[in-house]
């Protein structure tokens, strides 16, 4: 078995990131989490989008996820704040 990074997700919300193998013989995870491989994992992550005017916007971004991120079944979401663009 490969050993990848997992995320521990428990009660939708990203607990911790384990290195693991995904052997449940030689580590058992707790028994509510639910594992997710980051780099097969989608998050929406803030990234700037350069229009007019500047503005950043929720974008889906493979293997982008963290700790504090909630999970809905299929994409991981942020949980900072929407950052703001000062003006020059």
């Amino acid at each position: 078995m490969t050993t990848q990074q997992y995320f521990i997700v428990q009660n939708n919300v990203v607990t911790n990131l384990v290195v693991w193998d995904g052997d449940t013989n030689s580590w058992q995870p707790p028994a509510d989490a639910t594992m997710l491989i980051q780099t097969e994992t989608n998050a929406l992550v803030w990234e700037l989008n350069t229009d007019t005017p500047p503005v950043y916007v929720l974008t889906e971004v493979l293997g982008a996820g963290s700790i504090g991120f909630t999970w809905d079944g299929s994409v991981l979401t942020t949980n900072q704040e929407q950052p703001v663009v000062l003006p020059e």
